[in-house]
């Protein structure tokens, strides 16, 4: 872990900045995400009641078709002459159209003039000014010649003779062109969150329609030749009239709706009406109306309030952070279920400090950092458990040698062995070959060897089989326990019914080896009591065992079962820790070394 741990956070912070350097895989997500968090924030301001649209709108398409002098749209010019006069009397700021006026209108020019007369009359009204993706050079207009009639200071960097397929209101004489290009900026995803404020062609700045009205209305223009506009209000609740029922009003000669309507506010006429295809895709929602677009724009300029981009360096910082941090936990071998916890809360702290900046006109990206630091938690914690799961094979492969099976996977759900060492109440049973020495001078060293592994084999399966462990193989001796690592309160009983198999086992062994090997013999002692249970050693090499003094009286039991002439011998405190399970033949009383007093010995007999 310690040579994957770096590894996996190099490569995690090589494509964290491959990722906010040129890849961007995880823009169009990134941008969902602040999306809704820009929604949301939107959903809670009201739109600006000194913005409001004069929507052409299913209603007034219907509505207008029965008008003597509108009929079928697109409508007669002489229609948006009377708007405009009907408008100007009640003294709005601006009158801002979302229509394009390129072409006059070969059947009705005098509509063309009637309208032409009201735009001079009244000059804060407002046009799109296109351009065109004209490829030829040749074929476009020297921006120069329009400079004048556009409003367009010449730069001392300006190029005279740069060129743009610019098409002006061409229905207005040059004098009236109060106008500015619409250009609402489409990301990488489809979705507009952009306008633009000017156009760079050769050194002229050509301002866009929102800028062009904000530059005559006195407000401030931001330095950038584009903007990311911020959102007020949700789908559809835009300041809104339908065009047909302001024309009508005009119309009438007692008018029903109030003269001050419109006085003092910046109107924008256009068309929101799903069939005229002026819908664009937005934060908002997707089918968002061309001129709610225009209208947030002017009030991005009008209220100094539109969305900032934090700095990238931020997503970096916050990314590598957070990394760094996984890294120490990990390192430090922290509990990754912990970690995982850590890092879904910074995760949410994140999250609701993005969702916070873009209510205050902030655009914070984070999904990116968290990516990349849940894909390094993922991977080090998988790392992690691969390391553990090979470490628990491996200790399963090793412990099963000494323990029972079953008991090492118990061990394993409680999360492994208690402590350095602790004191338990155990029972300890010692196994030795009798007559060994001349056994091993009769045979070969091979055959003793093999002798020796085929009968350890035995007893040692019958050990696990009574639920207890090997301590350890001391020479031709066998040394096992009962009580731990487990606490097992039949510890004695098992003991006892271990030693009974033992022997049933051994009298088996022996007939397979024959008369020639019939010296062939073991004493067994058992002994119950307290001793101090773990793993013990060196820094190398530990192994789990019991020391104390019941460990040694066990061991003297098993020693003085040849001068007792027994195969079995079992102390009084095992006889009494099971006494209803066995029958116990007293044995007689023996001096044991280190001890004042005698030992009482009892030989097990199963119950009859």
């Amino acid at each position: 872990m310690k040579r994957t741990l770096p590894l996996l956070a190099s490569a995690v912070l090589l494509a964290a900045a491959l990722e906010l350097l040129g890849v961007h895989a995880l823009r169009g997500l990134e941008n969902r995400l602040l999306d809704s968090f820009v929604l949301a924030q939107a959903a809670k301001l009201p739109p600006d009641p000194d913005i409001v649209l004069v929507a052409i709108d299913e209603k007034s398409l219907a509505k207008m078709e029965i008008e003597e002098d509108a009929g079928r749209w697109p409508w007669s010019r002489a229609v948006y002459a009377q708007l405009v006069e009907g408008l100007a009397a009640q003294r709005p700021r601006a009158i801002v159209f979302d229509i394009v006026f390129a072409e006059r209108d070969a059947l009705r020019r005098q509509d063309d003039a009637a309208f032409a007369e009201a735009v001079a009359k009244h000059r804060n009204t407002y046009f799109p000014l296109l351009e065109l993706p004209v490829p030829k050079e040749s074929d476009r207009i020297p921006i120069a010649s329009l400079a004048a009639h556009l409003g367009l200071a010449q730069p001392a960097k300006a190029d005279p003779q740069a060129r743009a397929a610019l098409i002006p209101p061409l229905i207005f004489p040059p004098q009236e062109w109060r106008a500015g290009l619409i250009e609402f900026i489409g990301d990488s995803d489809g979705v507009g969150r952009r306008y633009l404020l000017r156009k760079v062609i050769g050194g002229w700045q050509i301002p866009s329609l929102p800028a062009r009205v904000a530059a005559d209305l006195g407000y401030a223009l931001p330095a950038s030749d584009d903007m990311v506009l911020a959102w007020r209000g949700g789908p559809g609740t835009f300041p809104r009239v339908s065009f047909s029922d302001v024309y009508q009003d005009f119309n009438r000669l007692k008018r029903t709706r109030r003269t001050d309507e419109f006085t003092g506010k910046i109107v924008i006429v256009g068309a929101d009406a799903t069939a005229l295809h002026d819908l664009r895709v937005t934060p908002i929602t997707s089918l968002h109306p061309g001129p709610e677009i225009l209208g947030t724009a002017i009030e991005n300029l009008k209220n100094r309030r539109h969305m900032e981009r934090a700095s990238p360096w931020w997503r970096t910082a916050i990314a590598a952070l957070l990394i760094v941090l996984l890294f120490a936990g990990f390192r430090a071998e922290l509990d990754a279920r912990w970690l995982g916890g850590a890092l879904a809360l910074a995760s949410t702290g994140l999250l609701f400090a993005s969702y916070t900046a873009a209510g205050r006109l902030v655009l914070l990206p984070v999904l990116t950092p968290l990516v990349a630091a849940w894909s390094f938690y993922a991977a080090a914690a998988l790392a992690d458990y691969l390391r553990e799961r090979n470490a628990r094979r491996q200790a399963i492969a090793q412990f099963s040698r000494f323990v029972n099976p079953h008991v090492v996977k118990q061990l394993l759900e409680r999360g492994g062995l208690e402590g350095a060492g602790q004191t338990r109440e155990v029972s300890v049973l010692f196994s030795d070959i009798r007559g060994f020495t001349t056994l091993s001078e009769e045979k070969a060293p091979a055959e003793v060897v093999a002798l020796l592994n085929s009968y350890f084999s035995r007893q040692v399966d019958v050990v696990f089989r009574h639920g207890g462990s090997l301590d350890k193989f001391i020479g031709d001796c066998i040394m096992a326990l009962w009580g731990a690592p487990l606490d097992d309160a039949e510890h004695a009983r098992r003991a006892v019914a271990c030693a009974l198999d033992m022997a049933d086992t051994l009298q088996a062994f022996k007939r397979e080896l024959g008369a020639a090997d019939a010296s062939f013999d073991v004493g067994i002692g058992i002994h119950s009591g307290p001793a101090v249970v773990g793993l013990i050693g060196s820094d190398r090499r530990r192994e789990y065992t019991a020391i104390g003094d019941t460990v040694n009286l066990a061991s003297r039991i098993e020693g003085l079962t040849k001068d007792a002439k027994r195969r079995i011998l079992v102390s009084r405190e095992t006889m009494l820790a099971c006494r209803e399970a066995f029958d116990f033949v007293p044995a007689g009383s023996y001096k044991v070394k280190g001890r004042a007093q005698e030992v009482e010995l009892f030989e097990p007999r199963r119950k009859t």
